[in-house]
């Protein structure tokens, strides 16, 4: 167990997690009895470092001796091995929300950069694409899902104004195959559906605008936002009007999906976000044949040093000087 990575994590990386910064969010005295923080901690690293889900972690967490031996728990007992699902939800929440993340990935990268006289004068920095786990939506789509979740939310929220509103919208947007029938148009209606569509968003934000308790909700902003980003509101004679921008005047950190409202689009990646990473490197590598030498007896590890997660709009032109400053 000492050679293994539960040796090291158990003898390097528990004793520097920062608890002290997590302890004041609990109160003695007050609640169920929280689980030793340091094994707490230890576990929501765990789970990210080895990709595990949630019922995958409580498993390991009361079966594995790795994981035991890593945690430092020296009780086979149910109180010492057990964790809730919601223990550990709660936990990876009190955890994230107030960033305490960065500063257990920071003290872990110092850490193993220490234990393992890791060369940080070299790093390399290079963006990743990744996608978020949403649908793909077209334009039509995405003014429909919108009004659809206004309309639900409405509904639950504001009964006495949800039944003021037009019976065409909940025909439209509501009924049991309506979500099918905007993601099935065909070629020829599609300018037809599109017009359609945003009249009914302007309309709703129209028809609301006035309304405070209204405004605030999150899915009436989102529809402002989707009519400000594919619109274009114009005053006539009889009131204002509503046109559709053009494909190409749609900016880039548009909405993608409501469910995903901070997803943006990269023309040439597609949708989702994207992460800085910067990592240590070493500058020669032995080539294969090459024979090995006293300084090749012990193998080079590479750290990642810094992480910003971006929308994936923005440029990595400005990327570097702020990943600098984050590793000084």
């Amino acid at each position: 167990m000492e050679q293994s990575w539960a040796g090291l994590f158990r003898e390097h990386i528990l004793p520097e997690l920062p608890v002290n910064k997590i302890a004041p969010y609990f109160t003695e005295g007050f609640g169920r009895p929280t689980k030793e923080l340091y094994m707490a901690l230890g576990v929501i690293i765990l789970q990210q470092s080895l990709d595990l889900t949630d019922d995958e972690t409580l498993c390991q967490l009361a079966f594995s001796e790795q994981w035991h031996y890593a945690l430092d728990i020296t009780s086979v007992s149910d109180d010492a091995t057990y964790m809730s699902p919601k223990t550990l939800w709660n936990m990876r929440k009190v955890v994230t929300d107030n960033e305490l993340d960065s500063i257990i990935f920071n003290q872990t990268t110092e850490t193993l950069a220490r234990v393992f006289n890791v060369d940080i004068s070299k790093q390399r920095l290079d963006s990743v694409h990744i996608r978020s786990n949403m649908r793909s939506l077209g334009r039509i789509c995405i003014f429909a899902i919108t009004i659809r979740k206004f309309l639900v939310n409405l509904k639950r929220h504001h009964k006495e104004f949800f039944k003021t509103i037009n019976e065409r919208f909940i025909d439209r947007y509501l009924t049991k195959d309506a979500s099918g029938c905007f993601s099935m148009v065909k070629p020829s209606e599609l300018a037809k559906t599109l017009e359609t569509v945003s009249s009914d968003l302007f309309e709703l934000v129209q028809v609301f605008k006035n309304n405070t308790d209204i405004v605030s909700m999150n899915s009436y902003k989102l529809m402002e936002r989707v009519l400000k980003e594919q619109c274009i509101v114009t005053q006539t004679d009889n009131g204002k009007a509503v046109t559709l921008k053009k494909p190409k005047d749609i900016p880039s950190d548009s909405l993608q999906n409501p469910s995903d409202p901070d997803a943006t689009y990269d023309g040439h990646k597609g949708q989702g976000y994207q992460i800085q990473l910067m990592v240590t490197y070493t500058e020669k590598e032995k080539a294969v044949g090459e024979p090995e030498n006293d300084s090749d007896s012990v193998p080079t590890l590479n750290l990642i040093t810094h992480v910003e997660v971006q929308t994936a709009c923005e440029s990595d032109a400005n990327a570097l000087i702020p990943a600098i400053e984050s590793c000084r």
